[in-house]
């Protein structure tokens, strides 16, 4: 029987950057004979981060978030699957809201408090983290490192992808006012040159959290 990755789209824009390189890291993962299934968050019935209710830190609920919420369908998939791709565009230097959400709720669970077993997660999975920026690429390398410690150490051994310098528009001529700070064309090009290597790249990222 073949793996079965859980496939998420942290982005409200689908079909964008991001949603298209977590569907092409997908698409690398069914290459390779894995059964995937997809989650977009914006897409979710409500739902919120940790609220802190301690409700994982009982016995009997041990490495399970109790909120019962839109998110809880997509916890309880990443728990029982073989790998996790997972992607969100930077708003304002960190992940969106929606990532925020899920992360808290996906490490918080695992997090014991015990010195000597501080995760409780015995079904380690790879995961995946994909980013990207209108920024370049090396902006947030620190940001990702810190991401990549930390669900290294609660969900699985973590690699990770930035994509940066992205097109955020089409046509940037129908803006009220001129984004100055940067060349709209030169965007383009990179979108129509670069960005393709990223979807290669990461496709073959996807294959390789199967393998």
């Amino acid at each position: 029987m073949g793996k079965k990755i859980i496939a998420i789209n942290a982005s409200p824009r689908r079909g964008w950057n991001t949603d298209t390189l977590v569907s092409e890291a997908a698409k690398g993962a069914e290459s390779v004979g894995a059964e995937v299934e997809k989650f977009d968050l914006f897409k979710l019935e409500k739902y919120t981060g940790c609220i802190s209710c301690f409700g994982c830190k009982k016995e009997k609920n041990k490495g399970c978030c109790i909120c019962r919420d839109g998110l809880k369908p997509v916890l309880d998939a990443i728990r029982a699957s073989d790998g996790l791709i997972i992607g969100s565009p930077n708003y304002l230097s960190e992940m969106t809201a929606s990532f925020r959400a899920l992360y808290e709720r996906l490490i918080f669970q695992n997090l014991t408090y015990n010195k000597d077993t501080p995760c409780c997660n015995a079904h380690m999975i790879p995961v995946l983290l994909i980013m990207t920026s209108n920024a370049p690429d090396m902006y947030y390398t620190d940001l990702m490192r810190n991401y990549q410690q930390t669900l290294s150490r609660f969900v699985g051994p973590t690699e990770v992808f930035i994509c940066g310098d992205t097109l955020q528009l089409k046509d940037y001529s129908k803006l009220d006012w001129p984004w100055s700070i940067f060349d709209p064309e030169a965007k383009k090009i990179r979108h129509d040159t670069v960005f393709p290597q990223d979807c290669r790249k990461v496709f073959e990222m996807g294959a390789a959290l199967v393998k």
